[in-house]
C-alpha cells in the first residue's frame, strides 16, 4: 500500500462516503411539524448517488498522490465537483418529489447531504492552504465556487427545498435581521477599537498597568456570553429608571444596548493583547534610528511604531470580528435582533430549516470577514 500523503483528504473522503452510503440525503415530511422520513440518495436516484460518490472517491485516492501541488489542485477541483453534485442533485430530486397536490410537503436536506458537503468544503479549504494562496487568490476561488450557486438560486433551481421556502416566507424579516446583525457587529467593533487604542498606549508607556489590565479583561472573557448579557440587564434597567431620558435614545436593559456593551467587552482583550504584541515586536534599532532623526516619543509611536505594529493589530481585529459575528447571534435572546432571531425561533418551533436561514448567513459573514482581514493583512505586511 502506498504511503498516505494527506491524511486530511483521506479522512474527509471516507467520512463523506460513509454518510452518503448510509444516511438520508433528503428528509421528507407531509408538513412542517410532522416527523420526516429520511430517503437515501441511492433509493431516489442511483445515478445521482454515483455522481456524488465519484468525487469523494477521488478525494480519498488523492490522499496517496505524492506531488503536493498537483494533489491540491486536483482536490480543489474534486471539492467543487462534490459541492455542486450535492447541491444540484438535491435540487433536482426535490423537484421530482414535490407535487402541487401537497403544498405543505417539506423536503429538507439530510445528513447524507450535509456531511459530504462539509467534506468537500473542508477539502477546498485544506487545498487552498497547502497551495499557500494569498488572500486575493483565495477570494477569487471563493467567488468561483459560490457565483454559479447564486445564479442557480436566482433561476429558482432550489425552490422545491423547504430551506428556500422558509427563506422566501421570511425574506423581508431576513433582510432587516441581516442589517441589524451587521450594525451590531460594526458598532461594537468601532467602540472597542476606540477604547482599546488609549488602553494600549497607556500600558505601553506605563508597563505596571499591563498585568492588571490583562487580568481585568481576562475575567470578562471567562464569563459565558448569555450570563454577561443577563448581568447587564439589571444595571441598565436601573439606569434607565433613574434617567428616563435615556429610554428615548433607545437605551434600555434589553435590546441593542447590552448586546453592544457585551460585544465591546469581549473584544477588548484580543485587541489589547495583539496591539501590545505588535508594538513589542518593533525593533529597538528602528526606535533608536527614529529618535536619532529627531522624532519625539509621540511622533515615533504614531509614525513608526503603530504602522509597523499594524499587522498584529489587524490580526486582533480579525479575531474579534469573527468572534463578534458569532456572539451577536446570541444577543437575539435579549431582543437585540440580528440573524440569531431565526436560529432561536427555529429551535423553539423545531424547524431545522428556519435555524439554517439564520445559521448559514452567520457562517458566511464570519468567513467573509476572515477573508477580508486576510487581504488587509497581506497588504499591511507588504507595506511594513
Amino acid at each position: 500500500m502506498p504511503p498516505i500523503r494527506n491524511r486530511v483528504l483521506l479522512v474527509l473522503g471516507l467520512t463523506g462516503s460513509i454518510a452518503l452510503g448510509f444516511g438520508g440525503f433528503l428528509d421528507v415530511a407531509p408538513n412542517r411539524l410532522a416527523r420526516a422520513t429520511a430517503l437515501p440518495i441511492w433509493d431516489l436516484s442511483p445515478a445521482a448517488g454515483l455522481i456524488a460518490a465519484l468525487p469523494l472517491l477521488a478525494i480519498m485516492l488523492l490522499a496517496f498522490v505524492k506531488n503536493e501541488k498537483w494533489r491540491s489542485i486536483a482536490a480543489l477541483a474534486g471539492a467543487v465537483w462534490l459541492f455542486y453534485a450535492c447541491l444540484i442533485g438535491a435540487a433536482l430530486l426535490a423537484q421530482h418529489l414535490a407535487t402541487p397536490s401537497e403544498p405543505a410537503l417539506r423536503i429538507s436536506l439530510g445528513m447524507a447531504f450535509w456531511i459530504p458537503m462539509a467534506s468537500g468544503l473542508f477539502s477546498f479549504f485544506d487545498s487552498m492552504q497547502r497551495l499557500k494562496l494569498n488572500a486575493l487568490l483565495r477570494g477569487f476561488c471563493f467567488a468561483l465556487l459560490f457565483f454559479p450557486f447564486a445564479l442557480l438560486a436566482q433561476a429558482g433551481v432550489f425552490d422545491a427545498l423547504s430551506l428556500t421556502k422558509e427563506f422566501e416566507t421570511h425574506r423581508t424579516a431576513f433582510m432587516q435581521a441581516l442589517i441589524d446583525h451587521i450594525v451590531l457587529v460594526g458598532a461594537a467593533l468601532s467602540i472597542a477599537l476606540l477604547l482599546a487604542s488609549p488602553i494600549i498606549l497607556a500600558i505601553w508607556w506605563k508597563t505596571g498597568l499591563q498585568k492588571l489590565t490583562y487580568a481585568s479583561l481576562g475575567v470578562i472573557q471567562a464569563v459565558p456570553s448569555i450570563a454577561l448579557f443577563g448581568l447587564l440587564i439589571a444595571p441598565l434597567s436601573a439606569l434607565v429608571f433613574y434617567v428616563p431620558a435615556l429610554a428615548q435614545s433607545g437605551i434600555g436593559g434589553t435590546g441593542r444596548t447590552p448586546a453592544i456593551i457585551a460585544l465591546v467587552l469581549y473584544s477588548l482583550l484580543p485587541l489589547v493583547r495583539n496591539g501590545m504584541t505588535g508594538l513589542a515586536a518593533v525593533s529597538p534599532e528602528v526606535k533608536d534610528a527614529a529618535m536619532g532623526l529627531g522624532f519625539t516619543t509621540r511622533e515615533r509611536v504614531l509614525k513608526i511604531d503603530l504602522p509597523l505594529a499594524m499587522p498584529a493589530l489587524l490580526s486582533g481585529m480579525r479575531v474579534v470580528t469573527v468572534q463578534a459575528v458569532g456572539l451577536a447571534s446570541v444577543a437575539a435572546l435579549i431582543g437585540a435582533g440580528g440573524l440569531g432571531t431565526f436560529v432561536f425561533q427555529g429551535i423553539g418551533q423545531y424547524a431545522l430549516d428556519l435555524v439554517l436561514v439564520g445559521a448559514i448567513p452567520i457562517i458566511l459573514l464570519a468567513l467573509g470577514a476572515d477573508l477580508g482581514f486576510q487581504l488587509l493583512l497581506s497588504l499591511a505586511r507588504t507595506r511594513a
